[in-house]
């Protein structure tokens, strides 16, 4: 599938900002399934200094600072992204037991397993506790392949709980979605990460847009798509496999990746610093168009 992404962020402030710094993920990445064809932030007003790297999670960061005086601030990521479905493990014979999966992840001086380690241990939004390894636990029989017990944690997250976008921000902490069986996509995510973490399993956050098809006969609202999130667990030997679980779904052609890391705080599509500005209001939209071939 090929699409185009338009992501515009907006914040009009109440009063003037005098400067700002800005740190943005919204260049898609490209690796095995997907390819980055293009990618352009657009930044009104002009910033006076701009500059991208590659993070030590391997992202496309983006720094930008506007300088002069402004009462609102509009970014937009334009990209271009080729996505080639991903191998669904599920399909075929995949034995490998969770346990040595574990193993694999204290022992293995392979290159791969090396880099995943920093999965393993708690990050900004991911604490570990003993109620969240409870609740991981029905799904870690002894001896069960790593992908049933990821695939079956996936659909119970999906099944228990529920999507309310009025219940909890980044900062709520995990123990209150358990709690209360209640979040958005990113608070299922930092719980699936969370409960694979707790029984030492890598396990990373993925931040991106997944495509949101309109009911049959309707047209395709402009904006109605969004920025989502997912989570990533380490197959030895195979490398990251990704798991949807405000969905139930493994993402195959309809999720594209902005950036990976340990958990939100990594991975945020744009933060920054202001001088000034009083209060601000926050607009923000996102649509993936499918183009013509795909």
């Amino acid at each position: 599938m090929r699409y185009r992404i338009t992501h515009s962020t907006k914040y009009a402030y109440s009063t003037q900002v005098a400067l700002c710094h800005n740190l943005a993920h919204l260049k898609p990445l490209s690796f095995e399934r997907q390819t980055c064809i293009s990618s352009n932030i657009i930044v009104n007003p002009t910033p006076a200094t701009t500059h991208d790297w590659q993070d030590a999670f391997g992202n496309v960061s983006t720094y930008f600072a506007v300088q002069q005086p402004h009462e609102s601030l509009t970014v937009t990521a334009i990209s271009e992204v080729l996505v080639t479905p991903q191998s669904n493990l599920l399909d075929s014979a995949f034995p490998t037991s969770w346990e040595t999966a574990r193993e694999h992840m204290k022992t293995s001086a392979n290159i791969e397993a090396l880099s995943a380690r920093p999965y393993l241990i708690e990050s900004p939004f991911v604490t570990l506790s003993p109620e969240l390894a409870a609740y991981a636990a029905p799904s870690f029989i002894p001896g069960r392949p790593l992908l049933e017990v990821v695939h079956e944690l996936m659909q119970r997250i999906f099944e228990e709980f529920s999507y309310d976008p009025h219940f909890s921000t980044i900062a709520t902490p995990l123990s209150e979605v358990l709690a209360h069986k209640k979040g958005v996509c990113q608070d299922f995510a930092h719980l699936a990460i969370a409960c694979l973490r707790s029984h030492g399993l890598a396990a990373r956050y993925v931040s991106g847009y997944i495509e949101t098809l309109p009911a049959p006969g309707q047209e395709k609202l402009v904006g109605a798509d969004a920025s989502h999130a997912w989570f990533s667990v380490y197959v030895p030997y195979f490398g990251w496999m990704d798991f949807d679980p405000t969905n139930n779904q493994i993402p195959l052609s309809q999720h594209v990746v902005t950036a990976w890391g340990r958990d939100y705080s990594d991975v945020t599509p744009l933060k920054g610093v202001v001088f000034g500005g009083g209060n601000h209001s926050l607009e923000v939209s996102v649509d993936m168009e499918r183009l013509e071939g795909s």
